[in-house]
C-alpha cells in the first residue's frame, strides 16, 4: 500500500478519512509538524512511571492490561523544566494529539515511528506496537526506553515520534480495541 505525502495527509483530512486534533498548519507553512511523508507529534507532559522494585509480574493472559499499569505505575507530569529519563528506564507517554482513523471505504491505516535523530541518542518509542489501525480514536501511547548510555531529558511538546500514513483497501469490520478513546499513557479514557 503506498505511503501518503503530506499534501495527500491534508487532503485526507479534508476529505474525513483522518482527524488531528489539534491540527497543524499545512506543510509550507510556518509551525508545520509535517515532514514530506510524515506528521510529527507532540510529547504530552503526562506520563507513567513503574514504581521501582515491586516484586510482580504481568500475566499477559488476562486480558486488559489498563487496571495493572494503573496500580503499579504513578502519574506524573512533566514540567517546563523537562524530566530525565536514565538509561534502561522505561515509562509510558501519550501524544498531545488526537488521532481518529474513521472506518471507511478505502481509509487509513498508520504506523507510529521514533524519529531519528533521537533513536541515535538511544530513545525508543515504541517497541513492536506502531500499527493504528483504521477505527482507532484517540491520544497514542508511546512506550519509551532509554538504551543510550546517558541521561535524556524530554520536555513536553516536544516532537517525539512521527506518524506514517498507508492506505486500507475495502472497509475493515470493526475496531474493538481496549485502548479505543484512550486519553492517557495506560490507555484509561478519562484519566
Amino acid at each position: 500500500m503506498p505511503v501518503l505525502s503530506n499534501f495527500a495527509i491534508v487532503r485526507a483530512i479534508r476529505d474525513g478519512l483522518l482527524k488531528i486534533d489539534p491540527e497543524s498548519p499545512e506543510p509550507d507553512q510556518p509551525g508545520t509538524l509535517y515532514d514530506t511523508t510524515a506528521i510529527d507529534l507532540r510529547l504530552s507532559p503526562s506520563i507513567l512511571v513503574p514504581k521501582p522494585n515491586l516484586g510482580l509480574a504481568f500475566d499477559l493472559r488476562t486480558g486488559s492490561v489498563i487496571p495493572a499499569l494503573e496500580a503499579v505505575c504513578n502519574r506524573e507530569t512533566i514540567p517546563s523544566t523537562g524530566w530525565t529519563l536514565q538509561p534502561n528506564q522505561f515509562i509510558l507517554g501519550t501524544t498531545i494529539e488526537r488521532v481518529e482513523l474513521p472506518l471507511v471505504e478505502n481509509g487509513l491505516a498508520a504506523r507510529i515511528e521514533g524519529r531519528s535523530s533521537y533513536a541515535r541518542t538511544g530513545l525508543l518509542v515504541h517497541f513492536t506496537a506502531p500499527t493504528i489501525h483504521a477505527g482507532f480514536a484517540g491520544r497514542l501511547t508511546l512506550e519509551m526506553i532509554n538504551l543510550g548510555p546517558l541521561s535524556l531529558v524530554l520536555f513536553p511538546e516536544v516532537r517525539i515520534c512521527q506518524l506514517i500514513f498507508e492506505r486500507v483497501e475495502g472497509v475493515p469490520g470493526r475496531n474493538d480495541s481496549q485502548f479505543q478513546g484512550q486519553a492517557a499513557p495506560s490507555g484509561v479514557r478519562n484519566p
